[in-house]
């Protein structure tokens, strides 16, 4: 994504706006987290249940205008973003099936729920090519945007998890 943006865009742009979407998903999730806590039995997780599925259409929603981005520069890039979102998005709505599950809600309920925040992806794809294509010059900005939420999850989620994991075979694994 960021060779294409820096074929339309200028370096400086490029990497300022990068800098700052990695920025802007650190305050996104100082914001999210702000109100969690790290117990078993908290108040704030049992309230939460009803807000796991707005969260998850918002989150559902960028990823398909992150997807929608990719596939107007090239399809293979497209699949190759889509690839990536599922990667992390199946796990993510497993977990969120389970909280709505723990919280009460039944199998069907949850299940719908589900469904219904993961239509919000189409809308962001198809609000992403209507944008996109209404405002051209803004598509290299978007992929940009699109790559620091990428690297944010690297950094913020999938290094620290590596260096957690016990010294031994599997370090050699991760470098490689």
């Amino acid at each position: 994504m960021l060779p294409t943006a820096i074929e339309s865009l200028p370096a400086m742009h490029v990497f300022s706006t990068l800098l700052g979407g990695i920025l802007l998903f650190f305050v996104l999730e100082k914001l999210v987290l702000w109100r969690h806590c790290h117990t078993h039995d908290c108040e704030v997780h049992e309230n939460a249940a009803p807000l796991v599925p707005i969260g998850d259409a918002v989150h559902n929603l960028v990823d398909g205008a992150m997807i929608a981005a990719a596939v107007m520069t090239s399809i293979p890039r497209g699949v190759s973003t889509a690839t990536a979102v599922a990667a992390h998005e199946i796990p993510q709505e497993v977990g969120d099936f389970a909280i709505l599950l723990h919280a009460g809600y039944s199998r069907r309920r949850a299940l719908l729920y589900n469904a219904l925040s993961g239509l919000a992806g189409a809308i962001g794809a198809v609000s992403a090519v209507l944008a996109l294509s209404a405002v051209p010059g803004f598509l290299g900005y978007a992929l940009v945007l699109a790559a620091s939420s990428f690297l944010y999850v690297a950094m913020a989620d999938l290094i620290p998890g590596l260096h957690r994991a016990r010294p031994d075979a599997a370090s050699f694994r991760q470098v490689v």
